[in-house]
């Protein structure tokens, strides 16, 4: 079906929104902050919503059960780039990208070939989290030096990239099966840019420290996944999408108690 205009320009507006956030938190706030609002239902909601309002709600829900486990492959992308992206500036972002691109799409190569259920879609990546999690236990956290304001090329890298990545994704679910719609789905739409980002302007360290943080972050987009998969075709696009972040806000608030909570007692324990 041909996409309005109207419909194109609110995937721009909304992708440009999403990045320059991530991108200002983690240079105002922190890299770590940064690395879980980047596991927070953004890219993977505007996709889904997009492929739900472009060919159906039903299509889009029966997408985001493979989401679950697409996952699984955005976390292998990150340890990929962490791998390939060692060195500094373009070299490293470019080596970074190749070897986190072919880590995802080995990954999904070998997803697209299970027929995935709601459950063992998200055993399979609450599995990978605590894998990776466990694997980036000793990697630093390093902050993001704070620069005055926003330079307008990479206000339009950071534009340019998660534009591309959306209109990408969404064009491609027009064409592909319902499992590479939801693996695309699940590909880091707001968090690659920001690794890009980071590692042109920061340098390689700060983009670990968001890889690091990745997998914590992911749990609130595992459920606001799962939960669109089940409302999107009876309640519809709206109502799922903010049944979906509502129930992800309660994950994620749930989550940082938590971990306040453990902190405050390592502290006592010291």
């Amino acid at each position: 079906m041909d996409v309005p205009l109207s419909w194109q320009l609110a995937k721009l507006l909304v992708s440009i929104g999403i990045v320059l956030g991530l991108s200002v938190i983690a240079e105002r706030v922190s890299t770590r902050v940064a690395g879980l609002l980047a596991g927070y239902p953004l890219g993977t909601a505007i996709a889904l919503f997009f492929i739900g309002l472009e060919i159906s709600p039903a299509f889009a829900a029966e997408s985001a059960v493979f989401s679950l486990a697409g996952f699984t492959a955005t976390l292998a992308l990150g340890g990929g780039y962490l791998l390939g992206g060692r060195r500094e500036g373009l070299p490293g972002v470019l080596g970074g990208t190749a070897s986190g691109l072919a880590a995802w799409l080995l990954a999904s190569l070998l997803l697209t070939r299970i027929d995935f259920s709601r459950l063992g879609g998200t055993l399979t990546t609450l599995a990978a989290i605590v894998a990776f999690t466990w694997l980036y236990r000793h990697l630093p956290d390093t902050r993001a030096a704070v620069r005055g304001g926003f330079r307008w090329p990479a206000l339009a890298l950071r534009a340019g990239i998660a534009t591309a990545i959306v209109f990408l994704i969404t064009a491609l679910a027009h064409l592909l099966p319902v499992s590479w719609s939801g693996m695309l789905a699940a590909f880091p739409i707001s968090m690659y840019p920001l690794l890009v980002i980071l590692h042109l302007t920061h340098g390689a360290a700060p983009a670990a420290t968001v890889i690091k943080h990745y997998p914590a972050g992911l749990g609130a987009l595992l459920c606001y996944t799962l939960c669109v998969s089940l409302t999107y075709a009876p309640l519809g696009l709206a109502a799922g999408t903010l049944t979906g972040f509502g129930v992800a806000t309660l994950w994620l608030f749930g989550w940082t108690q938590l971990q306040a909570w453990h902190a405050r007692r390592v502290l006592a324990g010291t």
